[in-house]
């Protein structure tokens, strides 16, 4: 049986401070596509310019072009020119963490083009994509508890700002770009001392911010995805952290442990993955799709929904893929042919 799709490429990079982080996850995936069953084309995007990074044709070795020397993507057909042949891209799997490849833009243009890609559609995007959207979106839809938060744009009145979180929330509270990722921007704030300088930060990351209360508990996160037209979840992982809470460094440079499977009482771990494939579909997400959880005192609450997760080998959903028994190839050919 011939396969939906011949050229698959793979889209990292990106236009804000994940770049780095994108561009390891985009390599990874291109590793891992069946070259079985596909050609994979490597395009770094970033800043409106479209470049070949490398290919790897069906059943050959992967070519790589030197920086200075990358054939450009014609964005008008999604195609690229190597070595004189016109290849035409007819499936992209999108790895921008962050803009625009997780906010929608990139889906709303392959959407025009009318080229399918893994990830969810550019108006699903653009809401998950942002925190007090997604919120939004989710707080009355009784499938888990919501902390409570406070929403200011820039430009907005930074004293009248604090002077509400102050009077309608309890510190330690956590100050958030609503459109960034990889906790670029967020601090923890334990006093209304703390808050003008965290606000700032964030800032630079953002137009539009979010001071949420802090919800003291674990913090467990738990993947979903289609598999034939079903809602699948992979197992829950925990993740301890050595630092104040789950920031760049304790990400990206080792300062946490990621315990997968997450050792939890099984009625907890059923009720993160009925909770994350029910957020799934009520949000309409497409692709894989990692949705991170506090667990309290009180019950599960929400922290946010990574639309594109992180992708390298270390980072959490190849590890639950990997947790669950399956070859990381299958799992993005499911991804492809379930798109």
């Amino acid at each position: 049986m011939a396969e939906k799709y011949s050229n698959i490429a793979v889209i990292y990079g990106s236009d804000s401070s994940e770049c780095e982080v994108s561009c390891r996850s985009g390599e990874f995936v291109a590793s891992r596509v069946d070259d079985t069953k596909y050609s994979v084309y490597e395009v770094f995007a970033r800043h409106g310019r479209w470049e070949l990074v490398a290919f790897r044709k069906k059943d050959s070795m992967r070519v790589t072009f030197p920086e200075g020397s990358r054939p450009r993507v014609d964005r008008n057909d999604f195609s690229v020119n190597v070595y004189g042949e016109n290849i035409k891209l007819d499936y992209a799997y999108v790895v921008q963490h962050g803009r625009p490849g997780e906010n929608g833009l990139l889906q709303g243009y392959l959407e025009m083009l009318g080229i399918p890609y893994s990830s969810c559609s550019a108006f699903v995007s653009s809401v998950v994509f942002d925190k007090y959207a997604c919120k939004c979106y989710l707080r009355n839809a009784g499938l888990v508890n919501m902390a409570p938060e406070v929403f200011i744009r820039k430009g907005s009145d930074v004293d009248a700002c604090v002077r509400e979180v102050v009077s309608t929330l309890g510190f330690p509270v956590f100050v958030k770009p609503t459109d960034g990722g990889s906790s670029f921007g967020i601090t923890k704030v334990s006093s209304p001392e703390g808050l003008s300088d965290a606000i700032s930060y964030a800032f630079s990351e953002g137009e539009t911010l979010i001071i949420e209360q802090g919800v003291v508990g674990r913090e467990l996160t738990c993947a979903a995805y289609l598999d034939g037209g079903e809602v699948k979840a992979l197992p829950v992982i925990e993740i301890v952290t050595e630092n104040d809470y789950f920031d760049y460094d304790a990400k990206y440079n080792g300062y946490s442990q990621e315990i997968c499977p997450a050792p939890i009482p099984e009625d907890l771990e059923k009720l993160i993955k009925e909770t994350t494939c029910n957020i799934y579909r009520h949000l309409g997400c497409k692709g894989v799709v990692r949705i991170d959880y506090i667990s309290a005192e009180d019950g599960l609450y929400f922290l946010e929904v990574n639309n594109i997760p992180g992708m390298t080998s270390a980072s959490l959903v190849p590890r639950m893929v990997r947790t669950a028994g399956m070859d990381m190839t299958a799992f993005i050919s499911t991804i492809i042919e379930n798109s």
